[in-house]
């Protein structure tokens, strides 16, 4: 960005992104939220307009932009109506990957990235557990060295897209935590082949195109070449990527938002009741108007959090802050508009309904908005750690 405006390539990013997501209007996003089908004609026009490798390096045919270029892109799907529903099929291509990129061999990067940025292969990311939550440090599932490899047990929960993926990156403990020095050492990260492990899809409040999984594995093979960088060290890998997923999920929830108030805004000025549009009422008007402004100012941080990120610089509290932020202007923007149109705003017909289940999940996933003012209130503010 260039001060507080989009220059003219990420304007022109935007504009691309919100002419092709043009072709799957609303009618297109309310179908797969019915059925549960995948949105495959949205992510094949994704992919073959080159997006999902925004992010990537030119070297393996990636465009080599940033996470503000990645940023504008992904809240221009959220926002034209797709919400989180077209943002989360492509969501883990654009920075998922980011490991293998930074701390992958030269081989790995050739082998793998093309296959990404094209669309032949579709990865999911499993990182979370039934019994450890948020605590990745507590991990269980174990990845024991054998001849050419490790034998992988254990389980992983809310794998979104594991129902499509050919591909998985997961992380599994290679040493055991009472032998480390640190409990967040010991753990180890590998891109590996998905097929043999059981996915089983967990029904949910929304987003049902785009599915979360229970994965059951036992006794799964991978090959040495499949570790991503060195034994033991997949948490601080983890850690590089944490900042951007923050960053695209607080700009998705904005781009969500927007797409409710649009909807609210319309609603508002057409609807007469008592011989006057609903938005003359002050009820009606000013709860649309303060969520405009608490949009703008978490889009600002998210932003920042970009930029910050792009210049190499440190971005944790802006990244957390943005993402919470966003979180919470997404939902209470997509609530407003539901309440906007009162009666109708409970009609699938209307949309908003569909943002409104959508815009819970940036306000639970990748962390929950407890574990984010925590991190603020002990990395920013230096009070005394909580748990």
């Amino acid at each position: 960005m260039s001060g507080f405006w989009l220059t003219e390539e990420q304007e022109a990013i935007r504009e691309g992104v919100a002419k092709l997501c043009a072709g799957f209007d609303d009618d297109y996003w309310r179908r797969t939220d019915e059925t549960g089908n995948f949105p495959e004609d949205f992510v094949a026009a994704i992919a073959e307009g080159g997006w999902l490798g925004v992010a990537m390096p030119e070297s393996v045919g990636g465009a080599g932009l940033g996470l503000t270029e990645a940023a504008v892109m992904m809240q221009a799907v959220a926002e034209s109506g797709a919400g989180f529903s077209g943002a989360s099929a492509i969501h883990l291509n654009i920075f998922g990957p980011m490991p293998i990129v930074k701390f992958g061999t030269d081989e790995q990067r050739a082998r793998h990235l093309p296959r990404l940025i094209s669309g032949q292969d579709k990865m999911c990311f499993a990182v979370t557990e039934p019994n450890s939550g948020l605590d990745t440090s507590s991990l269980e599932t174990r990845a024991e060295k054998v001849d050419g490899g490790y034998r992988l047990n254990g389980r992983k929960i809310w794998t979104t897209g594991a129902q499509r993926a050919n591909k998985i990156l997961i992380i599994a403990r290679t040493t055991p935590k009472d032998q480390c020095a640190k409990p967040t050492q010991g753990l180890s990260l590998f891109y590996t082949d998905r097929e043999k492990i059981e996915a089983k899809p967990i029904p949910k409040m929304g987003r049902k195109a785009v599915e979360c999984n229970m994965l059951f594995i036992e006794d799964l093979f991978v090959p040495a070449e499949d570790l991503v960088g060195e034994e033991g060290k997949g948490f601080a890998y983890l850690l590089h990527g944490l900042n951007p997923e923050r960053v695209l999920f607080a700009v998705e929830a904005v781009g969500l938002g927007r797409a409710a108030l649009a909807k609210a805004t319309t609603y508002a000025k057409e609807r007469v009741v008592f011989g006057r549009p609903i938005g003359q009422n002050q009820g009606v008007a000013h709860p649309l108007a303060r969520s405009w402004a608490e949009l703008e100012a978490a889009n600002l941080m998210a932003y920042k959090a970009a930029a910050l990120y792009d210049m190499g610089k440190d971005c944790g509290a802006e990244a957390n802050a943005s993402k919470y932020l966003g979180a919470e202007a997404g939902f209470t923007a997509c609530e407003n508009a539901v309440l906007a149109h009162g009666g109708m705003g409970y009609a699938k017909e209307y949309d908003v309904e569909r943002y409104f289940r959508e815009a819970m999940i940036a306000r639970i996933a990748p962390i929950s908005r407890e574990m984010i003012l925590n991190f603020i209130a002990e990395r920013v503010l230096g009070l005394p750690k909580s748990y």
